[in-house]
């Protein structure tokens, strides 16, 4: 009896400590937003210097939704699953402040009534791998996540960048020709030396 006891006053303690300290939960957002992108489908990007239009609003086929409270929202480029396989630096947290899925912010802006849209320009320290959109709705600048949405059927598979460009490659490529040249000349120049030596 006490055993029982002690397990429904940690289960309430838990429940109270979640909800003072203000974690925020996936499973209890609203998916309230529909987000697409222009194109659609799966889209090769490459980073620094594609770019992408997401546009997002208010999901008009569902029930009445009211959106006093949606005062924020904030576009963020996330990793799809088979981009997160093992990978847990990656991993996707159900609380969002743990939450790894979507790293890259694309814009933060003030909530729109009607249909809103950004054309985003992948930057340049998005690594290699496959995205998703997802917008989150806050009820405040720096608020908590209230709502989301996120784009279906879209596969944003993004190239990053290596650290190498063509420039780099054909300096390379000079400077190592130049050093085998220069060793097969002095090469010669030794041998000429030695010969020279013998014939003395």
């Amino acid at each position: 009896m006490a055993v029982r006891g002690l397990i429904i006053f940690a289960m309430i303690f838990s429940v109270m400590v979640t909800t003072c300290c203000g974690k925020v939960m996936f499973s209890h957002l609203a998916n309230t937003l529909t987000v697409s992108t222009s194109p659609k489908g799966k889209v090769d990007l490459k980073a620094g210097v594609d770019s992408i239009t997401i546009t997002w609003g208010l999901n008009k086929n569902g029930s009445k939704v009211d959106t006093k409270s949606y005062k924020n929202i904030e576009v963020k480029l996330c990793y799809s699953k088979e981009s997160q396989k093992d990978r847990p630096w990656r991993k996707t947290e159900e609380e969002l402040d743990r939450d790894k899925t979507c790293q890259f912010s694309v814009v933060k802006k003030e909530y729109n009534v009607t249909t809103d849209s950004f054309t985003y320009k992948v930057k340049k320290d998005v690594p290699t791998a496959h995205y998703f959109v997802r917008v989150y709705v806050r009820d405040g600048p720096d608020g908590k996540q209230i709502a989301y949405g996120q784009t279906n059927g879209v596969d944003l598979n993004v190239t990053g960048i290596s650290g190498r460009s063509s420039s780099i490659d054909i300096a390379a490529s000079v400077f190592s020709t130049f050093s085998v040249v220069s060793l097969a000349f002095f090469f010669y120049l030794e041998k000429k030396k030695a010969r020279k030596e013998e014939a003395k």
